[in-house]
């Protein structure tokens, strides 16, 4: 089915029927035009709209015309500087305007960036610059010392190139770009198309360390054009961003859906709850990017006056729990809630458009045969799923629980549901199931619980294994423990998330078994130095030893369920105190305290 055969069509309100049209109508020429990729898009933006605001910050704003010069030059100093097609380039950035451009010089000669998470440090981050093999890493001057510390780690030799100051070992990338010339790139100095990879961006995926998602022109310009039809982004639309722009939704979904549509980016380095109802009316943002736990902070942090004054027309994110939704809603009047489901690799994609608070969202009848997500049963203990007599998966019943899987297309017109894959074939091998519906077929695994009600809307539930959700991010317990292990005197570690009540997704707990008494202060500080802070555990527990499974595997299913109740477990507790900067023992009135939301976690 195509766009104009959506209209008149039942099964949606007439708003959402027409914000699916909208995303629709966007996306259908984007196979049409294999040259078209985002950097050609933002020359004609630039061309149209000129010295409107494209990017705006505290420290540098851009308009469209400076930001297609900006990615011109970096364009042109990435081919003066030896880097062709193919070739990776690793960023290392903090939120600014100047990353966007970046990333898009180097996509435009047919270089790929890897986006690297800015809160890895030591080996993890060497994991991940490992995992993409790059020809030169570009870090910021406020983070060279941490690249730095990761080097050691590093495979071969990559070119390092510094970005705002001078450092030891490193080359000035700024001075260099701002000495090229500005003007479009010909035809023939772009030797790349839509299908051509464009990023590397990092997930932590179902298990195991980072992993790096290929993300195709073709995958920028879907997400880009079909999130400006949903949200219905105008060029009088100001969206405030304070996700991480290494994310795919902070860095490609917001800008992208803003500077194809003329609109601006309001660029934030970090969240800040004291300074968020500030900067939306500062900046008279009319849209604004949140994760779950950003509405919970706010919702517990702020008086509603605090955010009297704004213009906000929608907020857009994912991870809203029913519990906040509508008292976040009332509490600060925005007036539209977009809830949306989007996986970076590819396969699965909902948007609650008819704001049915605590759904991720819905297919509508007419488009369900495309892109509907098929939920089939599995063992939770294995993570397996669970087959039929004759070897397919079973699916689940209305709201059976079960992992959502997105069927594998190789088809240019369905780009929102295909599974690009990630670094390494082995890591996307790990991704595929096979043999699910009928003998032969492939389906991309998401790793997340969820169920479906009657009316069509998906629920998340769970992740899926070890992973769990905290703070917006995915943590795999299995990089958590072997970093943990790696301190002196711990013999074993097993890592798990426990539900809190009043805080959105699963705390991480580590349960150890230590050599001797272990100094927790010592302990945190190596953790702190080695894991970002939403990874490292909120609880431990000492034990003098560890049960195992019938594989030989930690047995986590009792510990989660005996979580840190001091009154029912005789194991010593502490509690990673963010007061005083230290683990304490967990006694019943600092459970109570917890338990009831008066604690910061």
């Amino acid at each position: 089915m195509n766009a104009s055969e959506v209209r008149g069509t039942g099964g949606t309100s007439s708003t959402a029927s027409q914000a699916w049209l909208r995303a629709l109508e966007l996306t259908a020429p984007i196979a049409r035009h294999p040259d078209r990729v985002m950097p050609v898009l933002i020359d004609e933006a630039a061309s149209r709209w000129g010295n409107a605001p494209a990017l705006l910050s505290d420290g540098e704003c851009l308009s469209y015309a400076e930001l297609a010069a900006r990615q011109n030059q970096v364009a042109r100093w990435g081919r003066e500087r030896g880097i062709g097609k193919g070739d990776v380039v690793c960023l290392l950035m903090p939120n600014r305007p100047e990353y966007i451009p970046v990333w898009l010089g180097i996509s435009a000669i047919g270089g790929v960036t890897a986006l690297l998470n800015t809160n890895l440090h030591g080996p993890l981050l060497s994991h991940s610059i490992n995992a993409v093999q790059p020809k030169a890493i570009i870090a910021s001057a406020d983070l060279v010392e941490q690249l730095r510390a990761a080097l050691p780690g590093v495979a071969g030799s990559p070119l390092l190139w510094c970005h705002g100051a001078e450092r030891d070992g490193f080359e000035r990338i700024d001075l260099e770009v701002h000495g090229q010339p500005s003007e479009m790139l010909a035809s023939r100095e772009r030797p790349v198309s839509i299908e051509d990879q464009a990023l590397y961006i990092f997930t932590s995926g179902t298990t195991g360390k980072p992993k790096a998602a290929k993300i195709s022109h073709a995958r920028i310009l879907q997400w880009s054009y079909w999130f400006s039809g949903m949200l219905g982004v105008q060029s009088s639309d100001r969206i405030y961003n304070c996700l991480p722009l290494y994310h795919s939704t902070g860095g490609v979904l917001v800008a992208g859906a803003s500077l194809l549509s003329g609109g601006s980016v309001v660029v934030r380095d970090k969240f800040s709850a004291s300074r968020f109802w500030e900067d939306i009316r500062r900046w008279d943002c009319t849209m604004f990017q949140y994760i779950g736990e950003l509405c919970r902070y706010l919702l517990h942090s702020c008086g509603g006056e605090d955010a009297a004054g704004h213009h906000l027309r929608m907020a857009c994110g994912n991870g809203l729990a029913p519990g906040v939704w509508g008292a976040f809603k009332d509490k600060f009047g925005i007036p539209h809630i977009l809830e949306f489901y989007a996986s970076t690799e590819g396969g699965v994609s909902l948007f609650n458009i008819e704001e049915k608070q605590g759904a991720l969202g819905r297919i509508p009848p007419y488009l369900a045969h495309r892109f509907s997500p098929l939920l089939v049963q599995v063992d939770l203990e294995t993570g397996e799923p669970l087959r039929n007599e004759v070897g397919l998966c079973k699916q689940c019943a209305v709201d059976e629980p079960g992992e959502a899987l997105g069927r594998i297309v190789d088809d240019l017109t369905t780009i929102g549901v295909r599974f690009e894959g990630y670094s390494t074939e082995q890591e996307s091998s790990k991704k595929i199931l096979r043999n699910v519906l009928q003998t032969g077929d492939a389906w991309v695994r998401t790793g997340d619980l969820m169920r479906k009600d009657r009316q069509g809307f998906y629920y998340f539930l769970d992740r899926l294994g070890d992973t769990f959700r905290w703070k917006g991010e995915n943590v795999a317990t299995s990089e958590v423990a072997e970093t943990i292990c790696g301190y002196p005197g711990v013999k074993h570690a097993n890592v798990y998330g426990v539900a809190v009540p009043a805080a959105e997704g699963r705390a991480g707990m580590a349960t150890l078994v230590t050599e001797g008494t272990m100094d927790l202060s010592l302990l945190r500080g190596y953790l702190a130095d080695r894991l970002p802070g939403y990874a490292r555990p909120r609880f431990l527990r000492l034990r003098s030893h560890l049960e195992l499974t019938g594989t030989l595997k930690y047995s986590k299913n009792d510990l989660m369920r005996q979580g840190y109740d001091p009154s029912s477990i005789t194991d010593p507790i502490y509690f990673d105190s963010a007061e005083q900067n230290e683990f304490v023992p967990l006694d019943r009135p600092l459970y109570e305290r917890i338990q009831s939301g008066q604690v910061r976690l």
